[in-house]
């Protein structure tokens, strides 16, 4: 056997320069900050911030109670009870996930509208002919973005508190029945404590969406601190200003996490045998009905009633005008820029993983560490910081390539900024956690014996990872590539800022059908981002079926 070779310099280089390009955009935007507004800084300070960061904090702690209440009591439901629908309601759960938050604002105001399909069935079976004789709320207001807001994100709560009930709640349950718990105290007393890690990691995640938020929020009218960083840019001017404003919002964001961490800093929960699933209590009539009602309520408001109104306003439209040329330039445009950006991501996720992996094998791994962790800050900014921190590096560095062209007669242009690479540098970075965690997950089911089985064979690194790990990654690369992939089609702050003029994707073309009224046009591509993010949300339901499967 050979004996064991220093780390290859290579692979330490690479991850350490994705990690400094994923760091880049922030370290921009303190520089930016730093270099002042041209006073309109005081004027944002006294005028638009306070109702700006109050209402984003209002909007946080109602999504928050939401997604809590609605995830956790929902979980809770489909696995410690046993009622008629509840197979189908445990993945129907899910299926939220798959309607970003700009469309099921788009959607309620299209539906609560005074002239929108509810009111008039409403008003044909009162008969009521007059509209301002029957109001619906409104949806246009924070009530109504707090409400829409947290039945689309609530999944993120339900996914990670069941998968908690499912694989450790049974024991401690029965443990608990034992020493005389009633039935009635066992979710307060137990369940619940016990879930609070899961919780908590669900719901900032589902806030971290509620902050990244920026079409549904402008749709409903709710002005809030994505929104004053985008129309800083957009409608002042003001770089620098923004900058200070998204500096603000990563201070949300940095609080959200260590509030997470803080309430279970003193808890710490072990499995002293093999996991027993919970056995489920059978409900009888009333129970029953309550508890179907109770998980089918948010998927009807979350999924059914937005994905029916896009489907029949969808096929109106083709019925109507058919597709226009320029919406499928938009959904080719999407399909590109996610294309590249997915496969960026896959790369850069293999070279940072496959690094600390090698590190860790020679007890090197300090660099390599380091590099994951900050290669993975990106789903944790929200997509309007991230692509104004990307503003600065890219006009730098579309000035100094002008610099250097300009000894060869080429007049200054932009070279990135001024292209769709922009997108897809930024959605690689905004979503390399995404694939750095699918990708981290496969390699660590593979045995290190076949590294050093390998290398006594006489491989390389590189080989080593072509010949034997990428073919045992085949499954986690292709779910980190069709999740990679959604995201990036959903994706509408960071495409807001940098795209190139004339460049539409879905997500933007539906903004801008919103943004003008003009409802029924948008709903073939708002139809289309929801199908494609389907795709996952079915991933999601197979692996929890696996789990339940696995528990029984």
């Amino acid at each position: 056997m050979r004996p064991a070779r220093r780390l290859p310099a290579g692979w330490r280089i690479a991850a350490a320069g994705i990690a400094l390009s994923a760091a880049t955009p922030l370290i921009a935007l303190v520089w930016e900050a730093v270099g002042g507004s041209d006073g309109l800084w005081s004027h944002m300070a006294r005028y638009v911030l306070p109702q700006a960061g109050w209402n984003t904090l209002r909007v946080l702690a109602g999504v928050g109670v939401i997604v809590g209440v609605v995830g956790t009591g929902t979980a809770w439901l489909v696995t410690a009870f046993e009622f008629p629908g509840r197979r189908v309601m445990a993945w129907a759960l899910l299926l939220p996930l798959a309607v970003p938050t700009y469309i099921i604002a788009y959607v309620y105001l299209d539906l609560l509208h005074p002239l929108g399909p509810l009111h008039a069935g409403l008003r044909a079976v009162l008969g009521i002919d007059d509209p301002r004789d029957l109001r619906l709320p409104d949806a246009r207001s924070l009530v109504g973005c707090i409400v829409l807001l947290g039945f689309v994100l609530y999944p993120y709560v339900y996914l990670t508190t069941r998968a908690m009930f499912m694989t450790q709640a049974g024991g401690l349950l029965d443990a608990a029945r034992s020493l005389g718990t009633p039935a009635s105290a066992l979710f307060h007393r137990v369940a619940l404590p016990l879930a609070r890690p899961a919780i908590a990691v669900g719901m900032v995640l589902a806030l971290l969406e509620a902050l990244n938020d920026i079409g549904a929020s402008e749709f409903l009218g709710v002005q809030t601190l994505t929104v004053s960083v985008y129309t800083t840019w957009i409608s002042r001017s003001d770089l620098a200003g923004a900058a200070q404003i998204a500096l603000g919002m990563l201070v949300v964001v940095v609080a959200l996490i260590a509030l997470e961490r803080h309430g279970r800093r003193r808890q710490r929960y072990a499995a002293t045998r093999r996991p027993q699933p919970m056995r489920a209590t059978r409900l009888r009539g009333i129970g029953a009905f309550a508890a179907l009602v109770a998980t089918v309520v948010p998927v009807t408001i979350g999924f059914l009633l937005p994905f029916a109104h896009l489907a029949m306003s969808a096929w109106q439209r083709w019925q109507q005008s058919g597709v226009s040329p320029q919406l499928l330039d938009s959904l080719w445009n999407t399909l590109t820029v996610a294309v590249f950006a997915t496969v960026l991501a896959l790369l850069a996720a293999l070279v940072v993983v496959w690094a600390l992996r090698l590190a860790r094998a020679r007890r090197q791994a300090v660099v390599e560490a380091a590099s994951l962790r900050v290669a993975s800050l990106g789903y944790a900014i929200p997509g309007t910081v991230l692509a104004l921190g990307l503003l600065v590096p890219l006009g730098a560095f579309d000035a100094g390539l002008s610099a250097l062209f300009a000894p060869f007669g080429m007049s200054p242009q932009l070279w990135l900024m001024g292209s769709a690479f922009a997108l897809v540098i930024a959605y690689t970075l905004r979503f390399l956690t995404i694939a750095i965690g699918n990708v981290e997950a496969g390699m660590e089911r593979i045995a290190p014996s076949l590294d050093d089985a390998s290398r006594s064979l006489g491989r390389t690194s590189t080989a080593t990872l072509r010949h034997v790990h990428l073919p045992l990654l085949r499954p986690a690369l292709a779910a980190a590539a069709l999740l990679v992939f959604v995201d990036v089609m959903k994706e509408l702050p960071a495409t807001l800022l940098l795209r190139p003029l004339g460049f539409d994707t879905l997500a933007t073309w539906l903004y801008a059908d919103a943004a003008r009224g003009a409802y029924e046009e948008g709903a073939i591509a708002a139809l289309l981002i929801v199908v494609a993010g389907l795709l996952p949300v079915v991933l999601l339901a197979r692996a929890g079926h696996r789990m339940g499967r696995h528990a029984a």
